[in-house]
This record gives C-alpha cells, structure tokens and sequence, in this order.
C-alpha cells in the first residue's frame, strides 16, 4: 500500500511539475526575445539569442524610452500602493463590524458585498466610466476609491470569515482595561488580522498592478498611464507593433510584481485557511 501511494506520489509530482513548466514558459519566452533583435523575435521566437541576434539592453533603454516607463512605473506604484492600503484598512473594519454587530443593515451590507464579487464588469463598465467622468475621478487619486469598491467584495468576504474566529473575550479584555472601538479594532484585532491582511494585500496588489481595462475606462490618458496602458503605445499605424521594445517593458512590468508574489506566497494559504476556520 505504502509503495503504491508512494507511486501515485511521484506521477502526481511529475504531472504537477510539467504543467508549472508549462505556465513559466511565457514568462521565460518574453525574457528571451527581450534581449534578441525586433526581426528575430518575429522569426525565430523560440529560439536561444545568437551573437547575430543579440541586442543587450537595446530593447529596455528604447522601450523606457517610448513609453515614458518611468512614470508610468510611478503612477502604478502610487496606485497599487495605496489602493491597497484604502482596501485593507476600510474592509477589514467593515467585515469587524458586520461580525459584531448583528442586524439587518449588517447583514444586507455582507451580502451586497458577495453580490458584487458575481456582477460581470462589463456590466457597469459604461455606468462607472459616466458616473468617474462626473466626479472628477480620472485622476491617480480618484481611481483608488473605483477600485475600494470593487475591491470590496472578497476583501470584506475573507475578512469576515476570519473574524469569526477571533474569541470575542480578547475585545471584551481591551474594552475592560478601558479602550474604545477604535483602540480595539487597531491595537487587538487589527493586529491579529495579519494573515488575512497579507494575503489580501497580494491578491489585490497582483490585480491592480496588472489591470489595464479600468484604468483605461477612468484615467485621463492625456495625463496619467499606468504600466500596462504604457505598453499599450507601442502599437503604431496598422497594426504595427515594436516587438523588441513591447518585450522589455513586460519584463519590466512583470519582474517587481513576480518578486512581490514569491516573497509573500507562504502568507496566502495561511490567510485563506484562517479565514475559513468558521463559517
């Protein structure tokens, strides 16, 4: 039996490790032509750069260039940033109090938040883009509340479910040695929340870094342009598309997010099996 399970281990390890191959290899393929001459990439994409092929940092210098990557890179790192940080803060105490107080308006708020996390975009994309154009959101300033809300659902959903298995003795505690709300919330729950905050922070932060659709639809691209809305300039005239400079500016787009995501992994199973201790 031992052996047999043994077996089946090994298949199921092999099968694993070929697929995770399989998803890697875009990413290795756009750092290879990243480096190779904009004929090559069209002609031979998969293959290793020659001397003949062998650009050097050309295709990064000219696509930073282009595309004004650097603040692009800002812009996005602005947003992401405290996108984030407006989710953590806002739905974590949100979810606090859906948890603790029990009534109707606490109820109909967690399940308009699960209702939101079902509703299509394309759905409310037209509204949204209306309903920012009206309110001066087109702005790296006003798309952090765009996207608090639509954020807002499996934020408030993860947090919620953690906060179920927080003993309400420990807030009862603090509120005995005399702190108010606001002081438990931040100095006791707060605190203890730190696996779902971090697990939520990548999940969002992945996102938000990536997403070209919603700042495109908001951002006043006159005047702001986020990574991916950068990248999206590099295509010229009928269809023309700079490949060696497209190349470099994914890797550049992608490198601090991978480095991001592999430095906090281990949080996110930690996160999600937390916040699904009760139901």
């Amino acid at each position: 039996m031992n052996a047999r399970k043994a077996k089946h281990g090994w298949l199921w390890t092999t099968g694993f490790s070929v697929i995770s191959l399989l998803w890697v290899f875009p990413i290795i393929l756009v750092i290879v032509n990243s480096f190779k001459k904009k004929v090559y990439i069209s002609k031979k994409p998969f293959a290793i750069p020659t001397e003949k092929m062998f650009v050097g940092w050309d295709n990064y210098i000219n696509g930073i260039k282009k595309t004004q990557m650097l603040n692009a890179f800002g812009c996005s790192l602005f947003i992401t940033v405290f996108s984030v940080a407006a989710i953590i803060l806002f739905c974590s105490m949100t979810a606090w109090y859906i948890t603790r107080v029990k009534s109707k308006t606490t109820t109909t708020i967690y399940y308009l938040c699960l209702f939101s996390m079902i509703v299509p975009f394309q759905m409310v994309m037209y509204t949204l883009s209306k309903i920012a154009n009206m309110l001066h959101l087109g702005n790296p300033v006003g798309i952090i509340i765009v996207y608090l809300g639509f954020g807002a659902g499996l934020s408030v959903f993860m947090f919620t479910g953690f906060c179920k298995s927080i003993p309400l003795e420990i807030e009862e505690a603090a509120m005995i040695d005399g702190c108010n709300p606001l002081q438990t919330f931040f100095q006791v729950v707060l605190p203890i929340m730190k696996p779902t905050c971090i697990t939520v922070t990548i999940l969002q932060a992945m996102w938000i870094w990536n997403d070209y659709l919603l700042p495109s639809l908001v951002l006043d691209q006159k005047k702001w342009k986020t990574i991916p809305m950068a990248i999206q300039y590099l295509k010229g005239g009928y269809g023309s598309v700079d490949m060696g400079a497209m190349m470099g500016c994914l890797v550049i787009a992608i490198i601090p997010i991978i480095i991001f995501y592999i430095a906090c992994q281990k949080y996110i199973i930690e996160g999600v099996v937390a916040g699904a201790v009760k139901g």
